[in-house]
């Protein structure tokens, strides 16, 4: 009968204890829930001319400090991504790289990210392939297509057969489509401008697309395709710690003006540097102009409503 009576006092107490709200307990309650709409499988890190690891990239040159990656290789990378996710509470990332390396991110990390392929060169894409994966659900998004890093504006034919297979398969695509992109003799500043994808959104008025940096430093460009053609979103990564501060607050303020706050996502676009997951949700988290409701629906509502998931799934991602 003791030990009965004491088996129970201890069952009552583990039970007040996780019944305690988190203040009551000292502690902090998670984050509420963030999507990232733009990851990347990192593969071989950058190397500088001496062999150390490549500081992330800052436009222009020498504004900020360029402080070099803590990651010493891949595994480093998904390791600490994987981290800053936890933090944050990111429930879901749009991952794209090398088909093998989303792969082996997804299975690292079951049901934290959608996959997609990073594509540079549409002539080098083998389209039987890329359907068997969507059939299969290997893949669930199309892209980044990084074209413009290889000089191809998206109203080359080239691409056509990608956004056709876009539209049939009603995949979530991210273009990289923008004024900035690394110093590479292949990039094309005039292969990034927004009213280039007009005629490809009027042959696929399906196409569920997403603008890399909503067209960083294009603002009007941008503005005008996102009024004519509603399906089309944007995403704030890279801009978000690329750019100075003041710069990406002159934009973001520009097209919440606009009235375009419900189309616009987070995204990180940490690539090999990790840390910028945090550096990229401090900078929208302290946008003195945007309020909590603003910055809910950029870090997770836009999101879940351009992914379109479920009611069951978003009550989900609110539990963890």
């Amino acid at each position: 009968m003791r030990t009965s009576r004491l088996v129970t006092r201890c069952v009552l107490g583990v039970v007040a204890v996780l019944g305690t709200p988190f203040a009551a307990r000292g502690a902090e309650p998670p984050p509420p829930p963030i999507i990232d709409m733009h990851m990347h499988v990192s593969g071989p890190l950058p190397r500088t001319d001496s062999g150390g690891v490549m500081p992330r990239v800052c436009l222009p040159h020498g504004w900020c400090d360029g402080a070099p990656t803590q990651a010493k290789d891949d595994a480093q990378v998904r390791a600490l991504t994987l981290e800053a996710m936890q933090r944050n509470n990111i429930v879901l990332g749009f991952l794209s790289g090398p088909v093998d390396g989303v792969r082996e991110w997804v299975d690292a990390a079951p049901g934290r990210f959608l996959a997609g392929p990073f594509i540079a060169n549409p002539h080098a894409v083998d389209l039987d392939q890329l359907r068997a994966a969507y059939r299969g659900g290997q893949l669930q998004g199309m892209g980044e297509l990084a074209t413009q890093l290889a000089g191809i504006g998206p109203d080359d034919p080239a691409l056509e057969p990608l956004f056709a297979l876009a539209e049939e398969f009603d995949l979530p695509t991210l273009i990289h489509l923008e004024g900035i992109g690394p110093r590479e003799p292949t990039f094309s500043i005039a292969a990034g401008r927004p009213e280039l994808l007009d005629p490809v959104l009027k042959r696929h008025p399906g196409l569920r697309i997403y603008l890399e940096n909503a067209g960083f430093p294009r603002l009007a460009e941008t503005i005008s395709l996102m009024y004519m053609h509603p399906q089309v979103y944007a995403d704030l990564s890279t801009v978000t710690w690329v750019a100075p501060r003041a710069m990406f607050y002159e934009y973001l303020k520009r097209l919440m003006d606009a009235g375009l706050g419900q189309r616009l996502m987070f995204g990180s676009d940490q690539m090999w540097w990790p840390e910028t997951i945090d550096l990229g949700i401090e900078a929208i988290r302290s946008a003195p102009f945007l309020t909590e409701a603003h910055k809910r629906d950029i870090f997770y509502n836009n999101a879940a409503r351009f992914l379109r998931l479920s009611p069951q799934e978003i009550a989900r991602h609110h539990k963890r």
